[in-house]
């Protein structure tokens, strides 16, 4: 697929997608999106990279929302296709057999912040800006905002947050739960690289299991999240991932996992 606002970069383990439109603060749009779904699909099937990382082009965004002149067109039967699109593009990420994570080097506002709270884990710069503004506009969020927030930092907060539009600093989003780690922004690249390399270093189907069971437990009641939890361990203790693994503890040695 031919990108013109996806820059993607694999360094094994580890591959980057970078949304690239900095002169419009790596707004989304119907392209971008498109793309996105795409760089994704790509990296799942690179069998060179076991963890991705999303950020955005520049020094100033993330991503800094969604392109206003494409919203301000829509119609009411456009939007709910147009927040549906986007929503399934979200589940993707929630749905790749790898974690990823949000490297948040500014503004994620509407759906850049949205884009983040689909990621496994999130990671931020100190000078982020983070928050869902829509109510301002005369909207809502529409791409999983008001169904995922509160499951991060539960539902007072995202009353907060959503109702009124105004966004938080890093520290706070740390504070609340909402990044899992703040960095000085020179370091951020090399602290989401040092993570994404410890991650690598897990078994490949041990993490997607795992990720897999965290995200069945927001859906389940515990006792069926429970079974699924003992079917997931027993499809593990049949890998030669989980041979390895043992091997090499009681041989106190690193493993080197296979993906088998």
């Amino acid at each position: 697929m031919d990108y013109k606002n996806i820059l993607l970069h694999v360094e094994a383990p580890v591959g980057t997608i970078t949304i690239n439109r900095p002169d419009k603060l790596n707004a989304l749009n119907a392209a971008v999106m498109t793309e996105l779904s795409g760089a994704l699909r790509e990296m799942e099937a690179d069998d060179t990279v076991r963890v991705i990382v999303l950020t955005g082009a520049g020094e100033k965004a993330f991503v800094a929302g969604a392109d206003i002149a494409e919203l301000a067109k829509m119609k009411p039967f456009s939007g709910r296709k147009d927040s549906s699109f986007g929503q399934e593009i979200l589940f993707q990420i929630e749905q790749l057999a790898k974690p990823v994570v949000a490297a948040i080097n500014g503004y994620a506002l509407g759906g850049g912040c949205e884009l983040a709270l689909a990621c496994d884990v999130r990671f931020a710069s100190e000078k982020a800006k983070i928050g869902l503004p829509e109510v301002t506009l005369g909207i809502i969020p529409g791409y999983g905002g008001t169904q995922r927030l509160g499951r991060i930092v539960g539902k007072g907060r995202a009353m907060e947050l959503v109702l009124s539009g105004e966004p938080i600093d890093a520290a706070e989003a740390y504070r609340i739960g909402l990044v899992n780690k703040v960095a000085p922004p020179a370091e951020l690249a090399k602290t989401v690289r040092e993570w994404a390399e410890k991650l690598a270093a897990r078994g490949p189907l041990a993490l997607r299991l795992a990720k897999a069971a965290v995200q069945k437990s927001l859906e389940v009641d515990l006792r069926d999240g429970c079974e699924l939890e003992s079917a997931y361990f027993g499809m593990l203790a049949s890998t030669a991932d989980m041979r390895e693994g043992m091997t090499a503890f009681l041989e106190k040695r690193k493993p080197v996992y296979k993906g088998e």
